[in-house]
């Protein structure tokens, strides 16, 4: 079963994750610093549902996590790889600004957020045709 997972960073800077119940007996949720806090605090939270179903006996659902993040997690979240000024050069979004959207002292734009991920996108298809030669 493929969930989606929301990721964000909410006002008082701290991040979560948090999966709906999609029809099963049972949430998940994960709380950090950082956005990878949260995450690996959500993969513990998926582990003891694991092993609480096993417990109780239940069958194990197979889950497939489509994550989203909203701009201020995935710019925390991606911050060791991903520069600011990388990021403005795939985007075309000025870095002032990616800085202000990391921060959470301002959010984008739905059109703006649409254009990010759009560019991430491309800019992830590029690489998919990188081929090295020996």
């Amino acid at each position: 079963m493929k969930v989606d997972v929301v990721v964000e960073k909410g006002k008082d800077n701290l991040f979560s994750v948090n999966m709906d119940y999609h029809g099963l007996d049972f949430g998940l949720s994960g709380f950090g610093k950082t956005a990878d806090e949260a995450i690996k605090d959500f993969n513990q939270c998926w582990q003891e549902a694991k092993e609480m179903c096993k417990a109780e006996g239940k069958e194990i659902p197979v889950l497939e996590f489509n994550i989203k993040y909203d701009v201020s997690s995935f710019l925390d979240y991606f911050s060791g790889i991903l520069s600011k000024s990388g990021l403005e050069v795939i985007t075309g979004v000025n870095q002032k600004q990616l800085w202000h959207y990391s921060s959470g002292m301002r959010r984008p734009r739905p059109d703006t957020v649409a254009h990010i991920e759009k560019s991430l996108h491309a800019f992830a298809d590029n690489l998919k045709q990188v081929h090295f030669i020996d």
